[in-house]
């Protein structure tokens, strides 16, 4: 054999071998440098590459005084975040120290351990340090420590309406009241901002890499509550609880012109900045909208305008009332027993005569208690007064309440009867003051609100357009007739107790709890209300009062609710300068 032969092709193999493997070494640079050059930049950036959240401002909440939207109930102020991205940690025990002498309590539960896990890029180490924290923090200068900026609600008028607003929870979520009900307007967008960051977490350098959204900041709510009326309301309530030693209760008051919301208040009430102190998660509760009861005899000036509407009574139409009436296979009595006879519409008010509103319901009927009858009071119910269905208002946890149909089984003759002065059906409060409001005003029924509008940067406020929900609810004459009516009934029920030169008419209702144990009314407890308007030649405002459990002697609409009414009727005439009659 050929040595030299041999030795040439020996040396042919290893060139071939070698240019085999470097075209392999071409192809796999080619590969990873241009074809996978995307794929690996973007693999590079995820290791210096850091995303900031940029928190939108929630929105403030503004009350009126007077004529101006200048009072705040609700702002903000600046609270902190510690995040760690464990990859740049270097002294886990220090940094562990560090963050405790610090944060304190404010640290959450195995931090440590968040610092130990290097797959992790963000890991959320404390909450709601205040800027004296921070300072300090930003002075340690850790690696692979930041901080974010958070805003938390505070309350320059502390519980004042705070069923009404809610609070905000330690995540910025809105709970309870306006901050749930509109939390998606008052929390805004958060913005985004992704760049490269030193070991520090401090973005260094602005590049096309660089991703920057801005956050959208939540609205500025202008409410139509009014602080001025909101503070006096809430203090007149709690003062009538306390006299007649009542467990707790409810006040509104509406313009019923426009249905905004002047008050509303409720006791025992919360402070909103330590809503966790609060045990009894009801004291968060906005009992107005998301309490329903049996309203008791106020719904008899409602069942009086159906029948009015109707043509079938007129103010000084009469009936004989002889103290009790049978309804199928129950007997309905009125609770005062010394006025039978011959009685008018007017006095089926005055006296509150249960057998009058039944009465009217049976000529309804054509003179008899029928299903005609129950459909056009569950029309008028359901149609034109709305119970049974939400108003709508910037409330969470605004409920329905329930009134029976006529096609349903316990729609019958008997439910009807006692639904004619507010028993056998829920409605919340609410509920019954805008109806009313509705019957007293002209026949417009506008849909309830807490939101005037939003307040600009310039101050000035954007209208938010009001909405009438039915404009015929009853006929103008029907009104003017009902208003009348329900001051005789006033005046005649309580003499001397208002201004005078003013027009003031209202209805008590007084409504048995039903036992739990048993489903049956107790005589134990009982719900006072109070319903009513006052102004001059129109309404100026409607005032509801619910007591809860009063302990005083009578019947408490008339004892609990109605002197609380008077202390803020006679209240708002001063405050909105009515002019009287003249």
């Amino acid at each position: 054999m050929n040595l030299s032969l041999l030795r040439s092709d020996r040396s042919h193999t290893i060139i071939w071998i070698m240019v085999i493997i470097g075209v392999i070494f071409i192809a796999r640079l080619f590969y990873l440098q241009i074809i996978q050059h995307a794929y690996y930049e973007a693999e590079a950036l995820k290791e210096h590459e850091t995303k900031f959240t940029i928190q939108a401002k929630r929105g403030f909440i503004y009350a009126k005084d007077g004529e101006k939207n200048t009072t705040p109930l609700v702002l903000n102020e600046p609270t902190f975040t510690v995040y760690a991205d464990p990859r740049y940690v270097q002294d886990i025990d220090k940094t562990a120290d560090t963050l405790r002498q610090i944060a304190g309590g404010n640290m959450i539960k195995d931090f440590e351990g968040l610092l130990k896990n290097k797959e992790r890029q963000y890991a959320v180490l404390a909450r709601q340090l205040n800027k004296d924290q921070a300072d300090l923090l930003k002075k340690a200068q850790l690696p692979g420590i930041g901080l974010q900026t958070h805003e938390r609600r505070v309350y320059p008028e502390g519980q004042l309406a705070a069923q009404v607003l809610g609070y905000v929870d330690t995540e910025g979520h809105g709970q309870y009241g306006l901050e749930q009900a509109l939390d998606e307007q008052l929390a805004g967008k958060d913005g985004l901002l992704k760049t490269v960051t030193d070991v520090h977490g401090i973005p260094i350098s602005v590049s096309g890499h660089d991703v920057q959204i801005p956050a959208q900041n939540g609205k500025n709510l202008a409410l139509t509550i009014d602080r001025n009326i909101q503070a006096y309301v809430e203090q007149s309530l709690k003062a009538g609880l306390e006299k007649v030693q009542a467990r707790h209760g409810s006040a509104l008051v509406l313009d019923p012109k426009t249905g905004a919301v002047l008050a509303m208040a409720n006791y025992p009430t919360y402070d909103p900045a330590k809503y966790y102190e609060v045990r009894d998660y009801k004291s968060f509760q906005n009992a107005v909208v998301a309490d329903p009861y049996e309203a008791g005899s106020v719904v008899k000036s409602l069942t009086m305008a159906a029948g009015l509407n109707e043509g079938v009574v007129l103010p000084h139409s009469t009936f004989l009332n002889t103290g009790s009436t049978r309804v199928d296979d129950a007997v309905i009595r009125n609770v005062l027993q010394d006025v039978n006879g011959t009685r008018t519409m007017t006095e089926v008010l005055q006296h509150s005569l249960n057998t009058g509103v039944v009465h009217i319901l049976r000529q309804l009927g054509g003179g008899e208690l029928n299903r005609s009858a129950r459909n056009k009071l569950f029309d008028y119910f359901s149609n034109h007064y709305f119970f049974g269905k939400q108003t709508g208002i910037e409330q969470s946890g605004e409920t329905t309440g329930r009134i029976i149909s006529p096609d349903e089984q316990e729609g019958n003759n008997v439910r009807y009867a006692n639904m004619t002065f507010g028993q056998g059906m829920d409605t919340t409060m609410i509920q019954v003051a805008s109806a009313f409001s509705s019957v007293i005003n002209g026949g417009t029924y506008y849909k309830p609100h807490l939101i005037d509008g939003y307040l600009q940067d310039d101050n000035q406020v954007e209208k938010k357009q009001i909405e009438i929900v039915r404009p015929d609810v009853v006929k103008p004459d029907v009104s003017t007739n009902l208003r009348e009516m329900l001051r005789t009934a006033r005046a005649k029920t309580f003499p001397g107790v208002d201004k005078p030169g003013y027009i003031i008419g209202g209805k008590t209702g007084t409504s048995q709890i039903i036992d739990p144990k048993t489903g049956k009314y107790i005589d134990q407890n009982a719900i006072g209300t109070y319903i009513g308007f006052g102004g001059n030649s129109a309404p100026q405002y409607v005032i509801m009062i619910r007591v809860v459990d009063a302990k005083s002697a009578g019947y408490s609409g008339s004892v609990a609710a109605a002197p609380i009414f008077a202390d803020l009727s006679n209240w708002m005439i001063d405050y909105l300068k009515i002019q009287p009659n003249r």
